[in-house]
Order: structure tokens, then sequence, then C-alpha cells
């Protein structure tokens, strides 16, 4: 078996719409430990940020009280959209607008890193600014745009992997999958 040189790294940001402890999220934070159970569980998973109180909620993120963060690392695209998309973390991404503010500017950013490499926030904030500023490049991408794995500058200008749909008199066309990870 070949060991990978990189993994995909995402980081995901929300904002919430009420404190974590009222009962507006009452369902959310309740169903934070087992869906973060089943992703440490699921295949492909590498690594996933937390604090002491077992996830990442209590992180600050882009000097905004009110912005939760999510990142974790990956072994490809395959298997982190493969958990998105299945069970308890489908259900709760399908209720996210119960809990979350609609954001007008990315909140979810994918990056390939070394094997082995666990980023910090000060990397995922980077990376979140990088999309904002140039759109889907190989240092900061979206599933709905990737790249192949490797290494990558800020700067790095190259074509997306996959399919991609042309840009029409309105702009790019939407794509059908969300960029969206709650756990």
């Amino acid at each position: 078996m070949t060991t990978a040189a990189y993994e995909l790294a995402q980081v995901n940001i929300a904002r919430l719409q009420a404190p974590l402890d009222s009962p507006q999220l009452k369902d959310f934070v309740d169903a934070l430990d087992p869906v973060n159970a089943v992703a440490d569980r699921s295949p492909g998973f590498v690594w996933r940020l937390q604090s002491d109180s077992g996830n990442a909620t209590d992180i600050p993120v882009l000097g905004d009280e009110w912005l939760i963060i999510n990142m974790s690392v990956w072994r490809d695209t395959d298997a982190l959209t493969a958990f998105m998309y299945q069970g308890q973390h489908r259900e709760l991404l399908s209720r996210r607008r119960e809990w979350f503010e609609r954001l007008s500017e990315a909140a979810t950013a994918l990056w390939w890193v070394p094997a082995g490499h666990h980023p910090t926030v000060a990397e995922a904030e980077e990376r979140i600014h990088h999309l904002r500023a140039h759109g889907p490049t190989p240092y900061a991408f979206t599933l709905r745009t990737s790249f192949p794995a490797g290494p990558a500058a800020p700067d790095a200008p190259a074509a997306p992997e996959g399919p991609t749909e042309p840009a029409g008199p309105e702009g790019p066309a939407e794509p059908a999958a969300p960029d969206a990870v709650l756990s």
C-alpha cells in the first residue's frame, strides 16, 4: 500500500444565530459529539481540530465571537464528501439555516497539506481570506472547484480538477452540491 504525500484539509466557519447554550441551538449542540464520533471512525478521516471540550466550538476564529470553526484533515475529497452527505451529518446539514446565519462570503475552504500535518487556525483563516479574495486556486479551493494534490503557493494559478461549468452572461453557473460541512 502506498502512502499519499498529501492529505486534504478543510475548514468551515459558521455564524451562530444564538448562543450555543440557547434552546435554539440545543439540537445542534446535542449532535456534536455523536457526529464527531462518526467522523472519527469514517474511512479516510485523519484528524480534526478540537479543544479540551472535544469539539472546536470554543476556539476563536477571525476575531468574531459569533463564529465557530470546524477544521479537519481527510485522505481526499472523496472521503470528505462521503462523510458529509450521509447519516446524521447530512441531517444536520439540512438544518443548518435553523442555527447559522447565511454568510455572504466564502465560509469553507479546502487545501492540500503534507501527510501528517495538522493545520492551525491561522492557516485556516489565511486560506479563507485567500479564497474570498481570489476565488478557487490550488492554494484554497472548494468541493465545486477542486485541484489535484500537491504544493501550492498563494498566487499559483492553475486549472481546476474535474468538470466545471462555463460562466454565462450572469457569471458562473451555480453547482448542485453545496460546500458546507458541519461537524
